[in-house]
């Protein structure tokens, strides 16, 4: 997947948060707080081709029912994509 925006992650006092970069930083409304399955997934992004791949990852990586993955898989996605992010 795509990600349009330069941004990088951070941690910032114990916690994660995507932090804009050069022009992101004007298109933004400051930073993006991240829990630890955002973060995973966000590391993710880069290599994965759908949402099928992260959720297999995710289901890897983490006990979790594979529909509660499918459904905060896609509702991250498309924050990102709200976000004009992906």
């Amino acid at each position: 997947m795509k990600i349009k925006k330069r941004m990088i992650k951070r941690q910032i006092g114990g916690e994660t948060f995507l932090v804009p970069l050069g022009k992101a930083v004007y298109d933004s409304n400051g930073l993006y707080f991240l829990t630890e399955v955002g973060a995973f997934i966000w590391d993710l992004l880069p290599q994965a081709e759908d949402e099928d791949q992260i959720v297999a990852a995710v289901l890897d990586a983490y006990d979790a029912e594979e529909a509660t993955v499918r459904a905060d898989v896609a509702e991250f996605v498309e924050k990102l994509r709200g976000l004009e992010i992906l």
